[in-house]
């Protein structure tokens, strides 16, 4: 794929666009004709209850997120079952940017800078959701509808004359639009510093789309009193921008992603889960001691993740797994300790947290390897993340490239593991003294085996009372100090870090029955057979998340210390 961006361009644009144009015709959007014809009478007699009922606006706007749609659409009828008035949120080509945009879909990126999306994407990206809201007979909201011309002229003005050093870090009325406009176009060069060719007239495309996304949902939400939105990730444009208004204005934000485990999402209350994950509080697993058949689940899905067996979200499936083989191939020295390092796509999730002990990831890593230099009784294995080339879009910005322009030259004791490599990082990470992330969920799992964790970044296992945080790079080369740790985490750690990987894959990843895993895109589809499926007391999941958009209640599953059924029928077979 990544060979295919950067060799013939023009030729992976033309697909993409091809792509798209059948998705929006065929397969990819759920069809609800045949549900609601099995029981029209139960369907028109839940949507007359709920005129007048709370009032909850499915808000993800951009219509080919075919996946957004399936759930969304899923989520729009339960709630509608349980006394909502629920209404959806759709652009309309009103914006010049988007988080549907990406350079890889213009080659030339004047074209975008010239004239957005409005010709190509915007074409097949509204009408396919329209349908699929239409079919259940829910109100859609356009983004044109709640703009004025002055709104259009304030925003061209803003976004053209802001001094460029201003952007990330400016705010309207409190609404931090520079900061989601940043991200956005990070995102779109997927790059996680804006060096780019254009990319000052590509970040106030999006500064300008912010300000419009911010005008049009601030005027729908006070217009009609929505009480909750819901929207997909809480970050970039315009989710991050729909979410700050929703905040200011009061209204309950609920976001949502998919989760690694198939049929399972996480959602979260006021913020985007990279923000939430961090903070939530500690009382929700801390306490809940794991029966020997919870742990036993644990281990086995832990164990399954090498393979990515049971999940939908797969970076890496590694064809070398032995760890002597492993050591032998990488050129370990196992005579001295190894310290781990592991990487993230350096694009990803550009969001300001204030722990971070780094202004960024690379300066993270460059400030590593110069250390680790200096300490030639360690050996650093840095594994860079296999989503820089499998991830989409692949990164445009290669760490090891960025490393090289500050450091060309490692030190004899830093072993590196590219991307492409198929050497297993369960098995690298097995032949470690101790593992540095900086934001990979990895930490969860790494803590999970008693491996020591250092947190230089926003890892959501930072928090947990599980690793070792650092929140300034004086604090972080403390620790390193201590290297190489004299044991592996003790019992009662251990324990520990199993209730809240238990926590995280197991009660924050909320199954939902109906949505069923498919090759291609999008990764699932709706699979309803019948309406009373959507019913509050049919599925456990679904009640929760339904219990927590309408009335703000952890989205947090509380099982019944049953094991998840893709175990017992893979422990069957």
């Amino acid at each position: 794929m990544k060979h295919a961006i950067r060799k013939f361009p023009a030729l992976w644009r033309a697909t993409r666009l091809l792509r798209r144009w059948y998705h929006a015709r065929y397969e990819a959007y759920p069809d609800w004709t045949a549900p609601l014809a099995a029981d029209p009478d139960l369907w028109q007699s839940a949507r007359a209850a709920a005129q007048g009922g709370q009032k909850v606006l499915m808000a993800s706007s951009i219509g080919a997120y075919a996946h957004a749609i399936t759930l969304e659409s899923a989520l729009a009828a339960a709630l509608t079952f349980r006394g909502a008035e629920v209404h959806a949120l759709l652009c309309d080509g009103a914006v010049p940017a988007c988080a549907e945009c990406e350079a890889s879909l213009y080659p030339d990126v004047q074209t975008f800078v010239t004239r957005g999306p409005s010709r190509d994407l915007c074409r097949d990206c509204r009408w396919p959701a329209e349908q699929v809201y239409a079919q259940l007979g829910l109100r859609v909201h356009r983004y044109s509808e709640w703009l004025r011309a002055e709104d259009r002229a304030e925003a061209r003005h803003i976004a053209a004359t802001l001094p460029l050093g201003q952007i990330e870090t400016f705010e309207l009325d409190g609404l931090k639009i520079g900061e989601h406009a940043h991200a956005g176009a990070l995102r779109f060069f997927a790059s996680g510093s804006l060096d780019e060719p254009q990319a000052e007239a590509v970040l106030r495309r999006y500064l300008e789309a912010a300000l419009l996304t911010a005008y049009a949902t601030r005027r729908l939400l006070r217009a009609l009193g929505f009480s909750s939105v819901v929207l997909t990730h809480g970050i970039y444009v315009p989710w991050g921008i729909l979410a700050e208004v929703a905040r200011q204005e009061r209204v309950r934000v609920s976001t949502w992603n998919v989760a690694y485990r198939k049929r399972r999402f996480i959602f979260s209350h006021h913020d985007t889960y990279h923000h939430t994950l961090l903070t939530e509080p500690r009382d929700a697993w801390e306490e809940h001691e794991l029966s020997t058949t919870q742990e036993r689940s644990l281990m086995q899905y832990l164990s399954s993740r090498r393979e990515g067996l049971f999940d939908w979200i797969v970076f890496h499936r590694p064809t070398k797994q032995d760890p002597q083989e492993i050591a032998r191939q990488a050129g370990i020295d196992r005579s001295r300790p190894v310290i781990g390092l592991l990487t993230n796509v350096s694009w990803d999730a550009q969001l300001h947290y204030p722990a971070n002990a780094f202004a960024n990831m690379l300066e993270w890593l460059v400030q590593t390897c110069e250390y680790f230099a200096t300490r030639p009784d360690l050996q650093l294995l840095i594994r860079v993340h296999p989503a820089e080339i499998s991830g989409f879009p692949p990164s445009r910005q290669p760490v090891l490239a960025e490393l090289a322009k500050r450091v060309p030259r490692l030190a004899p004791n830093i072993i590196v593991v590219p991307p492409e490599s198929g050497l297993s990082t369960y098995g690298l990470m097995s032949l470690c003294n101790a593992a540095i992330i900086y934001g990979t969920k990895m930490g969860v799992e790494l803590t999970s085996v008693g491996l020591p964790v250092i947190v230089a970044g926003e890892a959501w296992i930072r928090n947990k009372g599980l690793t070792h945080d650092a929140s300034s790079p004086q604090a972080y080369f403390r620790i390193l100090q201590q290297l190489p740790f004299a044991e592996r985490l003790g019992p009662d750690q251990l324990a520990r870090a199993r209730r809240y990987a238990y926590h995280f894959f197991f009660n924050r990843m909320i199954p939902l029955p109906f949505i069923d895993p498919k090759a291609g895109f999008p990764i699932y589809r709706l699979k309803l057979n019948r309406l009373q499926e959507l019913l509050p007391g049919a599925s456990q999941g679904l009640d929760t998340i339904c219990e927590g958009i309408l009335g703000g209640t952890p989205f947090l599953l509380r099982d019944k210390d049953a094991r998840p059924r893709e175990l017992v029928t893979s422990s069957a077979t």
